[in-house]
């Protein structure tokens, strides 16, 4: 693994109408919109009939479900699914939606998060005649849920309730099955986002509020949030909502307000944008710095960077350009090319930068390489001092619900003390927000969040091996 940032999850969409057959379309407009959630494939599942139609391909979302594709599907219900891998396949038989399709019943699944306990599941599932094609958490979760439906008699609920029963860790799913039934569940900790809501004659479920929004346009939109713990049931416009698992505390992934989402979007009722906002503001509060300028980086760090200059009364200037034709950086093949693309990816203002000296604000530093290149192209522009805020807390611990981190020993804030780091990254001085900070910025308790990249202690039901999950989930 390359990447000095961290990387996507994946996005889910659900639609059901009671009349409207071009429901695809819909489904395309709505993973375009999630696409920041996944860039390695893109796929759609669909009821035709009493038949499953599934349909996925590597690539972004306008390459794989082309025109063609398009047009071959009909169907008023289906799902989809934009991916990036938490597990290390990046093969067609490894992106989503998964089908099964068994004598009594078939469905397809696409979800968004890891199944800490799916290695175990797997061994279980193995010994009972189970054969796997992929290295997947989601070939688990969905042979399960089918195991669970021959036990259950093909009774959805009870056997996504008996599923939840057994299954640790983050997910946030969507299900299409022959019975022209569409479901959603989401984890009683709530670790990633899901919503639920009505366009039209459109029942819309998705990982983001902005896909609603952009399915609406211009006209009236009503969702909120699938609740912790929640099974979703729509069918024939009808939707309901059972409670089929419980936890004593939440646990929202802390990363969908300070980087992962839409700024545009609103997870559980909060803002993203006014999260980000708010963290800027905390970090300008807890970390001033004498400087002239504040400058986010390129696009992950402007709202923050907008934040910090509101309250601290200096001005917002954008310092860096960024080319948004030049591909993620990350999969370039050795140090020097992916230095050269950098170079290409992101260039200096020099005017807003000469002579000043920058507040330079990102959401967060995992190796530590690109901020350290992006210190040099400002005082090549001619900064004066370079002062490094970053408004998420120093991220010490891999994650086992659902991002693609570094192992823990690449992990530059885990490795290296806060001095260190600043001498390494060439910065005048550098801070990152606190806990109280981060927890303040977004606007929840800090046992309402999911902090275990930063603390070390994760909110799951039980313990686990984490140095053979983390050789499982690492991708190379």
């Amino acid at each position: 693994m390359t990447s000095s940032k961290l990387r996507e999850k994946c996005g889910v969409v659900g639609i059901s109408s009671i009349s409207m057959e071009g429901v695809v379309e819909h489904l395309y407009k709505a993973l375009y919109s999630l696409q920041h959630r996944g860039q390695e494939a893109a796929g759609v599942a669909m009821l035709e009939g009493r038949d499953v139609r599934v349909y996925k391909g590597l690539g972004l979302v306008v390459s794989v479900l082309t025109s063609d594709v398009l047009s071959s599907f009909k169907g008023r219900m289906g799902i989809g699914h934009v991916r990036y891998s938490t597990t290390p396949g990046v093969t067609i038989e490894e992106a989503q939606p998964f089908v099964v399709k068994n004598p009594k019943f078939s469905f397809a699944l696409a979800f968004n998060g890891t199944i800490t306990n799916f290695l175990e599941l797997r061994e279980e599932l193995a010994k009972k005649g189970v054969v796997f094609t992929t290295r997947t958490d989601t070939e688990v979760l969905a042979k399960l849920l089918a195991k669970s439906l021959v036990e259950c008699g093909a009774d959805y609920v009870e056997a996504l309730r008996l599923t939840a029963s057994e299954i640790d860790g983050a997910c946030s799913l969507v299900l299409v099955n022959d019975e022209g039934e569409l479901y959603a569940y989401r984890d009683p900790l709530g670790f990633k986002p899901l919503c639920v809501g009505r366009v039209n004659d459109l029942v819309v479920i998705a990982s983001e509020t902005c896909a609603l929004d952009v399915l609406a346009g211009l006209d009236d939109c009503e969702y909120g949030p699938v609740d912790p713990g929640e099974l979703v049931r729509v069918c024939e416009g009808s939707v309901e909502r059972v409670k089929v698992a419980s936890s004593p505390r939440r646990a929202r992934c802390m990363f969908e307000y300070v980087y992962f989402a839409r700024p545009d979007s609103v997870f559980d009722g909060i803002s993203v944008y006014k999260a980000r906002e708010g963290l800027g503001r905390e970090l300008a509060k807890r970390f001033p710095a004498e400087a002239d300028v504040v400058v986010p980086v390129p696009d992950s760090g402007r709202t923050a960077a907008l934040g910090y200059s509101l309250e601290s009364g200096m001005p917002f200037a954008e310092g860096l350009m960024k080319n948004r034709y030049v591909g993620r950086t990350f999969i370039m093949p050795g140090q020097a090319l992916r230095d050269e693309m950098v170079a290409l990816k992101l260039n200096v203002v020099r005017d807003v930068v000469e002579g000043r000296r920058v507040v330079l604000v990102d959401d967060s530093i995992v190796r530590g390489t690109t901020m350290k290149r992006i210190v040099r192209l400002l005082r090549r522009g001619g900064a004066r001092e370079v002062h490094v805020r970053v408004s998420c807390p120093p991220i010490i611990s891999a994650c086992y619900m659902g991002i693609d981190f570094p192992t823990r020993r690449e992990l530059i804030a885990r490795i290296m003390k806060l001095d260190e780091l600043t001498k390494y990254v060439e910065a005048d001085s550098l801070q990152y927000n606190d806990i109280d900070g981060l927890a303040a910025g977004i606007g929840l308790p800090k046992n309402e969040l999911c902090l275990a990249c930063l603390t070390g202690e994760y909110p799951l039901t039980k313990s686990y091996e984490f140095e053979l999950l983390e050789k499982e989930l690492r991708k190379e």
